[in-house]
């Protein structure tokens, strides 16, 4: 990795097609080491951006500086350290799964013992080595999935960028991947940049998460933080017995009654909060039966933000047509 602290720094991109902006000024940075992601609907811009910092499409204006190079002027250093996984299939599928990795690392410049070890290694990391001599065109999606990601790490890239990575995938192999994408970051110390519009992928994988909606990001920030803007954690205590009243506390916000034993607290953050109400419970004489607690989602965040739901967004737009190199 080089020793920068910022991997990628975007500055007041804009990408124009014709005449609709498919990128309209966006500006971000993102930290070695981190998961970061672009969550939104199809149209908002999210593969338009990675095609930019992939060096895919040229901006219309703007500043784009991936590992340390800019991503217009000097796109051929940019290539060499960075790994991609389309959102469209890109594998041969004519070729047995070991030749799709072997040509791919010959364009890198790799060859020999150096070469078939890499290859071995990654297919066995992403379960595949058995599947090793067979042809793509018998895999699965999920099983495409996993060699295209074993590919991309094949040079060893500085940055991984993943392009809806779980599109199309049934839960259980959508999990899986998210297996591997932090066995990445863990193992490799690998900064990745991610695009989807699935909002408990973007939580369960980012350390932060930029939301995208007509070429802009309108907020950007961690899970936690970007469900703060819509409002407060909400606790439920099942109690023994009808509480003679509610709980006060300086972190709890609001506190009613909402059924015959159960109390409604409002507070900031959930899971800090829960320890003190214990506390402030068992001071009170009051004894626990059952405690939940009701957290503010991505989603309700995006209506928050726009007014709709994302989900309900999911066709609309402008998406440019996919280009490889």
């Amino acid at each position: 990795m080089i020793d920068m602290g910022e991997a990628i720094v975007v500055e007041n991109l804009v990408k124009k097609f014709k005449d609709v902006t498919a990128v309209n000024g966006i500006s971000f940075t993102v930290k070695e080491g981190e998961i970061y992601g672009l969550l939104g609907p199809n149209g908002a811009g999210k593969t338009t951006t990675i095609h930019i910092l992939t060096t895919l499409l040229k901006p219309t204006s703007g500043k784009v500086q991936v590992a340390g190079f800019d991503a217009v002027r000097q796109a051929a250093e940019v290539r060499k350290r960075i790994g991609i996984v389309f959102q469209d299939p890109s594998l041969d599928n004519q070729l047995t799964a070991w030749d799709n990795m072997y040509i791919h690392g010959m364009l890198y410049g790799l060859s020999g013992s150096e070469l078939k070890k890499k290859i071995d290694d990654l297919l066995e990391f992403v379960e595949l080595k058995q599947y090793a001599n067979k042809l793509v065109r018998y895999f699965s999606g999920g099983m495409r999935r996993r060699l295209e990601i074993a590919r991309s790490l094949l040079h060893e890239p500085d940055i991984l960028f993943l392009d809806e990575p779980t599109i199309g995938l049934d839960p259980q192999t959508r999990v899986k991947i998210w297996d591997y994408i932090m066995a990445i970051k863990k193992e490799k110390g690998m900064t990745i940049v991610l695009t989807t519009h699935y909002m408990d992928e973007a939580e369960q994988l980012c350390d932060r998460i930029a939301i995208m909606d007509h070429g802009k990001i309108i907020a950007e920030g961690t899970a936690d933080q970007l469900k703060s803007l819509v409002g407060n954690e909400v606790i439920y205590l099942k109690l023994d017995g009808v509480p003679p009243k509610c709980l006060q506390a300086d972190f709890i916000e609001n506190c009613r009654v909402v059924a015959d034993s159960t109390l409604e607290l409002s507070v900031r953050n959930a899971s800090a909060a829960l320890p003190k109400v214990f506390e402030l419970a068992e001071a009170n004489g009051l004894k626990i039966r059952e405690v939940t607690y009701r957290r503010p989602t991505l989603n309700e965040v995006f209506i928050h933000l726009t007014g709709r739901e994302l989900r309900d967004s999911l066709e609309e737009g402008f998406r440019p047509p996919h280009r490889r190199w």
